[in-house]
């Protein structure tokens, strides 16, 4: 097919399978509906049954072929168990995008060690085994898309507590770049999406029309260039792109959805 010609069938995943792990939290949601929406089979996966429940069903009256698993990318036998899952359900598995982990505030001399390393490890070190298990998969195919979620805190710190975030976003950008570089010969391109504040149960109060969420909004939105928080829908494009093969020749890449905030 002249791409060229028909430039739109290079954003057509219909019939890929993806694997979305938090797709109970604010971005797997975005990312499964999204998913869902351009034609996926899906294996959606999250440690909270109820609301997992809630967007496979979701998901499936949308049309899309989904399997729900409840649990955790806790360790190597389970992210390795989600891709043999996936494989087993469609046969093989073409997207892996990682929506799971954590945030927990603290300034540095209240948080205690431990604390520090559960967020280092469900951002990081998940990320790493469930980068590790989808690729060894997607190098049997010749080709895949992982997608991992950075933030913008990965590029920019934050005075108020976020060390152990900063520090695992910095982390993930990190894996991206290089493993960007490792899978490239493999034909599987590895990219982030790093969002900034968009709409979620976690920020809805941001967006509410009250004194106190308008002052922190006026002062976040003085450094957004396009003067407005973000929508799901913002993240609609980026994830389908490299999802897509329109991505094919792009890796290693952050790509901040963040309305110019990290740009000034």
């Amino acid at each position: 097919m002249n791409v060229m010609a028909n430039p739109l069938s290079m954003f057509d995943v219909k019939g890929n399978v993806a694997l979305i792990t938090g797709a109970s939290g604010a971005f797997g949601m975005v990312a499964a509906r999204i998913l869902a929406g351009a034609g996926c089979k899906l294996v959606l996966v999250a440690g909270n049954q109820t609301a997992l429940d809630e967007i496979a069903e979701e998901c499936r009256d949308m049309g899309a072929d989904v399997t729900a698993i409840n649990t955790r990318p806790t360790d190597e036998d389970i992210c390795n168990g989600l891709v043999a899952q996936a494989v087993q359900a469609y046969g093989k598995l073409d997207i892996l995008v990682v929506a799971s982990g954590m945030n927990k505030v603290a300034l540095i001399n209240d948080m205690a060690p431990e604390t520090f390393t559960s967020v280092m490890d469900a951002n990081v070190n998940q990320t790493w085994l469930l980068s590790r298990a989808a690729a060894g998969q997607m190098k049997k195919q010749g080709s895949g898309k992982i997608v991992l979620v950075s933030s913008a805190r990965g590029l920019l710190g934050h005075p108020a507590g976020y060390t152990a975030y900063c520090a695992s976003k910095a982390a993930t950008d990190g894996l991206t770049k290089a493993l960007g570089c490792e899978l490239g010969a493999a034909g599987i391109t590895v990219n982030a999406i790093a969002p900034t504040v968009f709409r979620s149960p976690l920020t809805g109060w941001m967006f509410e029309d009250n004194e106190d969420s308008k002052k922190v909004r006026d002062g976040f939105l003085a450094r957004v260039p396009v003067g407005r928080l973000g929508e799901p829908e913002d993240l609609a494009g980026p994830l389908l792109f490299l999802a897509s093969k329109a991505s094919d020749f792009y890796t290693g890449h952050i790509l901040y959805a963040d309305g110019g905030y990290t740009a000034g």
